[in-house]
């Protein structure tokens, strides 16, 4: 129920608002840290709104905000955190489909469920948002009292479970401690060890895998596209539009579903302006392929990649080799490359751990889900070691 209020404390009050507007933007902002070194643009209110107001997220699509707002007495927001209820697990990118199917065959209801997440988007961000104005025991005081406020939302609406995907270590720590179930996971980061350039960067590795890369580069810069990154205001209607050819082509081979609609991109670029970087590729000057990232205060997230052309070695420069230019060129700690895919390893992209928490009302289904989480957490945890140590950087070598 949109603007329900809930006394926590004499001073503290929580409220669940059904759309992202009806929380000030400022406010959310300096929860999600904004102003601070590692903003993250995936939790800024400007993201959330796009979202929402392009028809991305709304009930119809199985995504109805719930968002969860912490405030003082004087109706000051101290923490929030982004809330939907959901019909579906599409667009999570923590996969619980086989759950959700044994949960149901033993007679169970697993949808809805509570889901804290920033929709579609499998980046590791802030989502017990606090200001960072606060003592440190406040900030911990506020965090637990969402998570507890999140868990008794999900008690009065009955829902099978609560899932906070992507959260940061410190975050899921904190959950796991208050009785969640922890899930780790793998995505491939690329860091910035102070490269001068890019050939600084393939110095670094070892000498197959430094001549694969420059072989690689070579046949997608020579197949006749060129490729442009543009930032902000460079991008224009007609990129969105050639843009959205891309994506809607991909999500059909991939997927069969495309979540995010043109009007998505183009409020995305209004309001995030300098935050959004686009690679396009054009041949014979017309757009035929292009790669979406965001920019936050230290890190180029990749985000979305579509084609109509099918040209070798060309997803790898637009998506990975041109995103490292960007961050070496801006002197970015970080690339962070999605979800999925060990064919990034070789191109210096080593695996970083990702997290999630779930809390589960059914007592026995709960049981059941911690058992399989304790197989797989030992299985994720030595692909992780085996893969770090598979990695191309001569350090690495054996």
């Amino acid at each position: 129920m949109d603007d329900e209020r809930k006394a926590v404390s004499q001073d503290w009050a929580l409220k669940v608002f059904s759309s992202i507007h009806r929380i000030p933007a400022a406010a959310w902002d300096a929860c999600a840290g904004a102003g601070l070194a590692d903003n993250n643009p995936f939790v800024r209110h400007a993201f959330f709104s796009a979202l929402e107001d392009s028809g991305s997220v709304d009930a119809a699509a199985g995504w109805q905000p719930q968002h969860i707002v912490l405030e003082d007495r004087d109706g000051c927001v101290l923490a929030c955190a982004p809330l939907y209820l959901k019909s579906h697990s599409y667009g999570e990118y923590v996969f619980d489909w086989g759950w959700a199917e044994a949960y149901q065959r033993a007679g169970g209801r697993y949808y809805p469920k509570l889901q804290c997440a920033v929709p579609f988007t499998p980046v590791t961000g802030r989502r017990l948002m606090v200001r960072p104005d606060l003592g440190e025991t406040e900030q911990r005081e506020a965090q637990a009292t969402l998570l507890a406020g999140m868990i008794a939302l999900a008690r009065r609406l009955k829902v099978s479970s609560l899932h906070v995907t992507f959260p940061t270590e410190p975050e899921c720590d904190l959950m796991t401690k208050a009785g969640l179930l922890a899930r780790i996971g793998e995505q491939y980061h690329w860091k910035n060890e102070n490269y001068a350039s890019f050939e600084d960067f393939l110095g670094a590795l070892s000498s197959r895998k430094r001549k694969a890369i420059r072989k690689e580069r070579e046949k997608a810069n020579g197949a006749g596209v060129a490729i442009t990154t543009l930032v902000g205001a460079d991008i224009k209607a007609a990129h969105w539009d050639a843009f959205y050819r891309f994506y809607l082509n991909t999500s059909d081979r991939k997927w069969g579903q495309a979540y995010l609609s043109r009007a998505f991109f183009e409020l995305l670029g209004e309001r995030l302006g300098g935050a959004v970087v686009l690679v396009i590729g054009e041949e014979s000057g017309q757009p035929v392929c292009g790669a979406l990232n965001l920019l936050g205060g230290n890190t180029l997230y990749g985000r979305n990649w579509g084609t109509v052309v099918d040209y070798p070695m060309l997803h790898f420069e637009v998506c990975y080799y041109r995103a490292i230019d960007f961050a070496i060129a801006h002197k970015l700690a970080w690339v962070e490359a999605g979800a999925q895919g060990q064919h990034k390893l070789q191109r210096g992209y080593l695996p970083q751990l990702t997290y999630s928490a779930h809390w589960i009302a059914d007592r026995g289904f709960e049981a059941a889900v911690a058992r399989f989480l304790e197989q797989e957490r030992g299985a994720v945890t030595q692909d992780f070691k085996d893969l770090t140590r598979l990695g191309p950087f001569r350090t690495l070598d054996k």
